[in-house]
């Protein structure tokens, strides 16, 4: 896995939010799904965690993205926890899987990919996270990958494209758009080394 992504691990991140400013608008859910190779060098979604949010004190919540999600923010069945207990708990799994595959980072990979950052990077620093394991402005995005590999950039269509099935109801929720852009990202990858684009860029870098 390091050597594949140049010391970086992949992490697919989905985040369900409150609106588009990552400096003012509450992040709702965040949700990650790990990924690991198996022996043939193809990636698999291994572990996946996810956690609802508590609304930042002061945080903006607007209404047409409420609406647009279907989250009720302060309802006591989304068994939400402090936007910093939720980091922690996303963090601390990837830390250990960074460790584990010899990487020296995670990379996040997402669907329009810097909405994802910008918001996990916006709560890092209103939390004082000091040890983020994200590189902090580089990421994959399945938004382009797709774009390229299936002529779609829309989830739910590239996944329909790829032969992924996708329910649109349980879509903007983060556990599971989280769950098919990984899958999303693991098939265009090991699609791109079936058709020997990663086997010929290693022969050629052969001595």
């Amino acid at each position: 896995m390091a050597q594949r992504f140049r010391g970086y691990l992949p992490v697919v991140i989905d985040v369900e939010t409150a609106g588009f400013n990552a400096d003012t608008d509450a992040l709702l859910e965040i949700a990650a799904v790990i990924l690991d190779m198996d022996e043939e060098g193809m990636l698999i979604p291994e572990q996946a965690i996810s956690r609802n949010v508590e609304p930042f004190e002061g945080a903006n919540l607007e209404k047409a993205a409420l609406e647009f999600t279907g989250i009720d923010p302060y309802s006591p069945l989304r068994g939400a926890i402090a936007e910093k207990d939720a980091l922690e708990a996303i963090f601390k799994p990837i830390r250990k899987a960074v460790k584990a595959s010899g990487c020296k980072r995670a990379i996040l990979v997402g669907h329009n990919a810097s909405f994802d950052l910008g918001f996990v990077n916006a709560a890092v620093e209103r939390c004082n996270i000091k040890r983020n394991p994200f590189h902090p402005f580089s990421s994959f995005d399945t938004a382009t990958l797709a774009g390229l590999a299936f002529g779609q950039t829309v989830l739910a269509r590239a996944c329909d494209v790829a032969g992924i099935d996708f329910d649109n109801k349980e879509a903007h929720s983060a556990q599971y758009d989280t769950e098919k852009t990984a899958e999303l990202f693991s098939l265009i990858v090991n699609r791109w080394k079936e058709l020997g684009g990663w086997d010929m860029v290693l022969r050629t870098q052969e001595p």
